[in-house]
Formats: structure tokens, C-alpha cells, sequence
């Protein structure tokens, strides 16, 4: 008699689970069905920058041709070599000092094939310094 006692708490261990898991999955197509673009406010396609400086050129964007050949630009190249291939920025942000003693500043690209995501390419002086990408919040 205890088998039977054991095989049903096992059997009620299995149906638990197997609740459980069953529930867990609901949950997670639910959240998959959720109207993301109501969760999520996707409006920076219209938002610059918030920290742009001097002339804002709004019909500016770059194609993924432009970003391929300034990705094969090496840093310490000219300024001139990267304006050639990305043309006149965006917008400019304001001036900083990453080292001790250099200047530098940052032009503004917006992606033309994900406009809620920016280029930022960094200059010191008259050389290419670096680049990074910022993504919507």
C-alpha cells in the first residue's frame, strides 16, 4: 500500500511540474504577443541628439556602403579621409578631452537603414580617432 502512496505523490510531483512548465510557457508567448511598440517608445526616428551643437544638417544619413568603407578607414588616418567617404555630419556634440592635452571632437551620422541608431566619430585635431554607435534607450 505505501507503493501506491509513493507512485501518487510522484505521479502529483509530475503533474506539478509539468503544470508549471505549461504556465511558464503561456507567460512567455503572452509577452511575445504584447504590442511591443506600445511598450517601447520608438519616436527618436524625429530626435536628434540632445546635445548637438552649431548647424543641424537633417537630411544627412549614411548608407550601409558609406559605413562599410569608413569601417576600413584606420584610426590615426586624416579627417579629410573620413569626411570624404561620410561627407558633412549630422550635427557636431560638444568639444572634450579624452587625453590629457587633446582635444577632441565629435561628428554625428544617423544610420540611414536604422535611423534610431547614430555614428559618432571621434576626431583629435586633424586625425580619425575612433568611432562608437548609440542605440535608442
Amino acid at each position: 500500500m505505501m507503493k501506491s502512496s509513493s507512485r501518487t505523490r510522484t505521479s502529483s510531483s509530475v503533474i506539478s511540474m509539468q503544470g508549471i512548465v505549461i504556465a511558464g510557457m503561456v507567460i512567455g508567448l503572452a509577452a511575445l504577443l504584447v504590442d511591443v511598440q506600445r511598450v517601447v517608445p520608438f519616436d527618436r526616428l524625429a530626435q536628434r541628439p540632445e546635445n548637438c551643437q552649431g548647424e543641424v544638417n537633417e537630411s544627412v544619413v549614411i548608407s550601409r556602403e558609406q559605413l562599410a568603407q569608413f569601417l576600413a578607414i584606420s584610426e590615426r588616418d586624416t579627417k579629410a579621409r573620413v569626411e570624404q567617404v561620410l561627407q558633412a555630419p549630422y550635427c557636431q556634440l560638444p568639444g572634450l578631452e579624452i587625453r590629457a592635452g587633446a582635444a577632441a571632437e565629435r561628428a554625428v551620422y544617423p544610420l540611414a537603414f536604422d535611423p534610431q541608431t547614430w555614428l559618432v566619430v571621434l576626431y583629435e585635431g586633424d586625425e580619425y580617432a575612433g568611432y562608437q554607435f548609440r542605440f535608442p534607450h
